[in-house]
Parts: C-alpha cells; structure tokens; sequence
C-alpha cells in the first residue's frame, strides 16, 4: 500500500481508540489523574460543535484564553492544510484528526505531562507515535516527496542490528520533523522510523500545542543555547538539566543499537533576512564534538552520518528566534525531501583545527545534500536532480 492510500481513521473510530487514554497518561506519568477529564472534544462532530467546543472549555475555566486562541487557529491553519491536498476525504480528516489534538492538548492543560531527561514513546494504551503520524500525514505531498541515497538507510539498520551506535547529524526545520522523518522511512525502514531518538530542545515539551506530538516521540531533552539566557536566573538549572540528559545519552548508548538525531545548530533553520532563502544553519562544533565523545567513549562501534531535511514549508517557524512559548503554527500542504550521505570518519586528533575541520564537512554534506532536495521540490526536477552521490527515489511508489 503507498503512502498516498493509507486510510484515515473516521471520528467515531479515532475517539475509540483514545477512550481509555487518560489512564494511559496517568499510568505512564505514575500517577492516578485526580481531575475529570472533559471529552467536549472527542464528542463533537462537526467544525462547529469542534470550535464552540473551545469556548465552552474557556467559560469552564478548563482553558486559558491564550491557549485557547492557539488551538483555534491551529485548527483553522491545519483545515486550509489539508484542503490544499483536493483529498476528497479531506473534511472527516481535518475533524477526526483535530477532535484528538484539541483533546490531547485539553488534557495537557488539566493534567500536565512531566517529560523525564529520557523519553520514551508512549505507544499504549494510547499510541501517540501514531496520533502524530497520522496527523503530520495528510499535509506531506508525497507525490513531490523524495529519499535521497534509501540504500544507505539499509546500512544503518544492519549497523544497529551489529549492536552499532549510529548517529545522525542534521539540519533541523520545523516541529513536525520527527513525523516528517518517520513518514518518508515508514514503508521502507519502520524500524528507524520508530526507534530514533532525538535530541529535542525544551520547548517542544513545554508547550501544550507540542506536547502531545512530543509524547510520541524518544526524545532526549536538553535546553538549547539559543535559549540557555532567556530567564537569566534559569541558566544554572538549565546547565544541570543538560548535564543530567547527557548522563542519560552515555548511558543508552552502552547499551549498543541506539540511533541518535541531533541539529547541531541549537535550532531550527531560518530564512536569509534579505533574500529569503532557506539553507541549512551553521553547525556548532562543541555540540559535534560532545557526541562524537560519547560515541567513542560508549563502548560500542559507532558511526556518525550526515542527514539532510527540506520540510520547512509544512510548518515554517517563526522568522526569528522567539523567547516566549506559544508561537503562531502556520501550516502548508507540501513536498518534503530526507537524505542521508555516506558517513564522516573523525580524525583521532583533537585539536581545536581539526573539530572545526570535521564539523565542517559534516555541515558540507549536509548543504549538498539539501541543495539537492531544493532542486527535486522546489526546482520541480523531480528524480532528475540526483547526482553521482545522491540518489533520489520515491520509496512508496
């Protein structure tokens, strides 16, 4: 089956599929909820009884009126997403999808979810991974999609197999990019689409917009630097929090057949201020170097690719780095392109030279990689625009 035709779920089955889900969340946080849960969400079943929905939680008190606003204009946006696809089904999809996001941001709101250093999937009772795969789904336009170099993703799940550590080295564009990533490698490599684990900055597991997506995905979470200053007498607490994620990260990787995602740009790509091109944002060699230390000190062989992502279309981030949660999700239907180059050997040597060197031609591979996908998506050449060393293909053909 393509990826084109996986079925959506209706309302009606969506709804049962979360109906024991607050026990769920409780179970996986330790705890026994002590609130009630409102289903307003998951019982409406039209946009109207959807958004009246949100009012009605907000006289409940049940909702702040800023979180509020966000859920209702994340539903507007996602509706025009996904209408931009001309799927026939696109109205029951748009309803059954948001009645659980809206639900599972509810939910958050009453009973906030706790991420420890290491997260891992919530897969039951309630499946998150594939509330977020199915909600990411309908807005990737798969027919303008591409893999770059699918052979060299075989290899790295023979790797993990050996017991191998593999990390992937990568640009970073937009929230979805966990199920963006999972959706382009569902059909081909399932075992790296669920199984990877990212490193993952604190807002994603802070806001309530996000958390839910983030629930469903291995997440090692760290503060970036970006945002290490924000609240100047957080920075020390921040700094422990990040020491304590790395004590988890060396800890996974002893234990062998771990694959890591890491930016090591400390955020998400942006657009140039005077040209409005995207390309991927530098990367930081201290945030290199780190990982290549814990993959050479884990016990276990390790191997470290380049990793190439375009997806910033589907949900673009702000034009600059804001410190405040909560912000606007403009959301398009869109081609998203994933590629993955040959791995980069370190050199033994440790000079300060040469981890500007090797970060360098990790960025490199990475800028080359994801000029390639631009010219696929965004130049309209399709599987024309391969070169010798990157091999496009549409895998769920």
């Amino acid at each position: 089956m393509s990826a084109l035709s996986l079925p959506f779920l209706s309302s009606r089955a969506m709804a049962e599929l979360v109906k024991d889900k607050e026990s769920g969340v409780a179970a996986a946080e330790g705890g026994k909820m002590d609130i009630e849960h409102s289903r307003t969400f998951l019982e409406a079943r039209s946009e109207e009884e959807l958004l009246s929905g949100i009012k009605k939680e907000v006289e409940a008190r049940r909702l702040p009126p800023n979180v509020a606003a966000g859920m209702e204009e994340f539903y507007r946006n996602y509706k025009n997403a996904v209408f931009q696809s001309g799927d026939p089904a696109a109205a029951e999809t748009v309803l059954s999808n948001m009645a659980v996001a809206l639900d599972l941001m509810l939910l958050d709101v009453e009973d906030p979810f706790v991420f420890q250093p290491y997260h891992k999937a919530l897969r039951e009772p309630f499946d998150y991974y594939m509330f977020g795969q199915n909600y990411i789904r309908p807005l990737i336009d798969f027919r303008n999609s591409y893999v770059g170099n699918l052979s060299l993703f075989y290899e790295i799940e023979e790797k993990l197999k050996q017991g191998h550590n593999v990390v992937l080295f990568s640009n970073h564009q937009t929230e979805a990019d966990p199920a963006v990533i999972a959706l382009l490698l569902e059909k081909t490599n399932p075992h790296i689409a669920e199984n990877l684990i990212y490193v993952a900055g604190d807002r994603v597991i802070t806001d309530p917009l996000c958390k839910p997506f983030s629930m469903g995905r291995n997440l090692i979470c760290v503060y970036s630097k970006k945002h290490m200053y924000d609240v100047p007498e957080l920075a020390d607490m921040k700094r422990k929090a990040n020491i304590r994620s790395l004590k988890e990260m060396a800890l996974l990787l002893r234990t062998g057949s771990k694959l890591v995602w890491i930016a090591p740009s400390g955020g998400r790509d942006r657009p140039d201020p005077v040209t409005g091109e995207w390309n991927p944002a530098p990367f930081d060699s201290s945030s290199v170097d780190n990982m290549r230390r814990l993959i050479e000190s884990s016990g276990a062989p390790g191997h470290m690719y380049p990793l190439a992502l375009l997806c910033y279309d589907i949900m673009p981030p702000p034009s600059k780095v804001e410190k405040e949660i909560g912000e606007r999700r403009i959301i398009s239907f869109h081609g998203a392109g994933l590629s993955v180059a040959p791995e980069v050997a370190a050199n033994c040597e440790k000079s300060e030279e040469v981890k500007d060197v090797y970060t360098q031609a990790l960025y490199k591979s990475v800028t080359e990689q994801y000029n390639v996908l631009k010219s696929a998506i965004h130049g309209k050449q399709g599987l024309e625009a391969s070169t010798a060393g990157i091999a496009l293909s549409q895998p769920w053909n």
